[in-house]
């Protein structure tokens, strides 16, 4: 079901989970349009060279999922703040999925608070953070 307005909207309810592009290619495409060239996005090997584990998904992009996340769920919501803590990098090649959470409805203010999460196929949290959207 879309939810389209904040009476849609039931709280501890977990959104539909989604499943980012985390391909190498995907990741290196993204770093190459944001100039953020380099092998730590582009290049196993390279990143590996850098003393990371390989190459990375740039945090913005992380970023952006999450926010697609929220529109899958609420296309016509209006993302005001999203806050990330990023705990461990998001490797390109690895499958990652994206996770999502109603903590707070304020509907004197007209908006919602979700909780999101991207975490790894061993379920360890590579990213979490808070969004507040609101409906028009």
């Amino acid at each position: 079901m879309s939810i389209t307005s904040i009476e849609d909207v039931e709280f501890g309810v977990d959104l539909p989970a989604f499943k980012p592009d985390t391909s190498l290619a995907m990741g290196s495409q993204f770093a190459s349009l944001i100039g953020w060239d380099g092998p730590r996005f582009s290049d196993h090997e390279g990143a590996r060279k850098e003393g990371l584990p390989g190459a990375m998904i740039p945090g913005v992009m992380s970023q952006g999922f999450l926010v697609a996340m929220i529109h899958h769920w609420a296309p016509t919501a209006r993302v005001q703040t999203i806050d990330t803590v990023f705990r461990a990098p998001v490797m390109a090649d690895e499958a990652h999925a994206i996770s999502g959470v109603v903590t707070d409805i304020d509907t004197d203010q007209g908006t919602v608070e979700i909780d999101l999460t991207v975490s790894n196929e061993k379920k360890e949290t590579r990213v979490f953070g808070t969004a507040t959207i609101a409906f028009d």
